[in-house]
């Protein structure tokens, strides 16, 4: 597959067929994804491979809470909800369903992704906001792990939920002190993979010299 063509048709794909997928196959994902930029090529991720039934159930209700609390805080528009770390911790839920998680035990492979942040930097930490810097040393390695199973025919899915219920999920994981959880990664042969994305034009986002400058085309 040409790299243009990869990167223009790897949506995401929340729903897969139950053929199952190869430790080989994972293995080689993640063995093209480990190339992937880094700052000071410092690597620090982690990968849990999560098989178990009752740890996937858990860390299914985990996120499925989650789902609902971003539900019922609705969408501004240009704007998400929890945008800048916001919280509004009303308890308000919005039941619905999520197919990926509520079937979670048949996904044929659950990868939950830890950072290590004694080995990220944050230029930003001090500029008065959440912090976003960091994400670049450990997300170009979940987006290669996209790539690599694009590239074998396979779909996927990222997802940050479980990052907001990780002191429940930290048990579960067993995640090594220090580290962040900063997705969970959903793969396998998709049931429908949509290559026809549709997408802001260049025009619409990049400008010369100037965030208001001039567009580029």
């Amino acid at each position: 597959m040409e790299l243009s063509e990869a990167l223009r048709t790897t949506g995401s794909c929340r729903s897969f067929t139950d053929e199952s997928v190869g430790d080989d196959v994972v293995a080689g994902i993640l063995d093209d994804a480990r190339f992937a930029p880094s700052g000071g090529n410092r690597q620090p991720w982690r990968v849990a491979v999560v098989k178990d039934p009752t740890a996937r159930r858990t860390l299914a209700d985990l996120m499925t809470d989650v789902w609902q609390e971003y539900l019922a805080q609705g969408e501004e528009p240009g704007r998400a909800p929890f945008a800048f770390g916001r919280s509004v911790g009303d308890g308000k839920r919005v039941a619905a369903p999520n197919p990926l998680l509520d079937r979670i035990e048949d996904v044929p492979v659950v990868l939950a992704v830890a950072a290590d942040l004694a080995r990220i930097a944050l230029m930003d930490a001090d500029v008065g906001r959440p912090p976003m810097t960091g994400g670049a040393s450990v997300y170009p390695f979940c987006w290669s792990i996209l790539l690599a199973a694009r590239s074998r025919q396979l779909g996927g899915v990222l997802t940050t939920f479980l990052s907001r219920a990780e002191p429940k999920a930290a048990e579960v994981l067993g995640l090594p002190q220090g580290h962040a959880l900063v997705a969970s990664i959903f793969l396998g042969h998709p049931v429908h993979l949509n290559t026809k994305l549709a997408r802001q034009a260049v025009s619409s986002f990049a400008t010369v010299d100037r965030f208001d400058g001039p567009s580029l085309t």
